[in-house]
């Protein structure tokens, strides 16, 4: 029976945490409503499987070591789901070469991607701003790379400012 115990606190500390990173992420991208629904359902599973814990606790060690194995793996398991979720936008700075850099121009707008011109140097360089999906992230890359594989990218995660 204990053993049951053991494996149900694993499981709900894994998704308790699951739940709150996907709560900070869906936050961050301004989604407060569902934040506010994923925060009610962490904070009512924490409840309970706190209390579960802690009943008995000096008696059985193991409930403690079971919480923290779930709170392991459900901090892992939160980091895959951000990544796999992807929400948010990106915004790509990439240094191609000139000769290069309408080719991969046309091929982003072929795409449906933003680009701005920043920079055009003497050195033969031409610095570009993309902006795209976060789960097109490897899609933008491949183009890149596909059109300039010395072409040097960073990446970074923007939030675009609503209108008012």
């Amino acid at each position: 029976m204990n053993f049951l115990i053991y494996i149900a606190i694993f499981l709900l500390k894994i998704i308790e945490d699951a739940l709150a990173t996907l709560r900070l992420i869906v936050v961050s991208n301004g989604k407060k409503k569902l934040g506010a629904i994923l925060q009610f359902v962490v904070t009512l599973i924490w409840i309970v499987l706190t209390g579960t814990v802690l009943m008995g606790l000096q008696k059985d060690i193991f409930k403690a070591i079971a919480f923290a194995f779930g709170a392991l793996f459900g901090s892992y398991l939160g980091s895959v789901l951000e990544e796999k979720i992807a929400l948010g936008t990106n915004v790509f700075m990439v240094e191609i070469n000139r000769d290069k850099a309408q080719v991969l121009i046309n091929n982003l707008e072929n795409e449906k991607f933003k680009i701005s011109k920043i920079k055009s140097g003497n050195d033969g360089m031409v610095i570009l701003m993309i902006t795209g999906a976060r789960k097109q992230t490897s899609k933008v890359v491949s183009i890149i790379k596909n059109i300039d594989d010395k072409a040097v990218i960073l990446s970074e995660k923007v939030k675009i400012v609503p209108s008012f």
